[in-house]
């Protein structure tokens, strides 16, 4: 008895699917020490499945100039992620679509503070360019609109 038990136990822990624990991606952002939003946007990184270590900076456009962030696509924040930076509150649809897809890029930044967007108060009015830019001097492409 005490042996059937045990092996209909084991039977109903191998049929019964594990849950799918993804792995956590680490990230580094340099942000503005006084901006609200950056960490924000720090926390829907983390509710979607990064972990953010934060480093508040006084000399955030040389942070991101030494990033390779183009002048006029710097934001409050840069996040160092994979190997690529992220600048502005780009969706993580798109900088998780840009880690598994690997390409040949410095990073991906999205202009201004829109509304709605992730780390932005509101609701969204208008689609969003994501532009995709190389430290090589040639114009920033844009790499997925939301």
């Amino acid at each position: 008895m005490k042996l059937t038990y045990r092996l209909a136990a084991l039977a109903l822990l191998i049929s019964t699917p594990m849950p799918a624990f993804a792995a956590t991606i680490d990230a580094v952002m340099y942000k503005n020490p006084s901006c609200s939003c950056c960490e924000t946007y720090a926390a829907y990184l983390e509710r979607n499945g990064f972990k953010v270590d934060i480093k508040p900076t006084n000399d955030l456009s040389q942070v991101s100039a030494r990033l390779g962030v183009p002048a006029d696509l710097e934001g409050c924040h840069s996040v160092v992620v994979g190997g690529y930076v992220v600048d502005g509150f780009v969706p993580v649809d798109v900088v998780k679509k840009m880690l598994v897809e690997h390409p040949a890029i410095t990073g991906i930044a999205m202009a201004g503070m829109p509304m709605g967007s992730p780390g932005m108060r509101g609701q969204k009015t208008e689609s969003w360019k994501i532009y995709a830019f190389t430290r090589d001097g040639k114009a920033p492409t844009v790499y997925a609109t939301e």
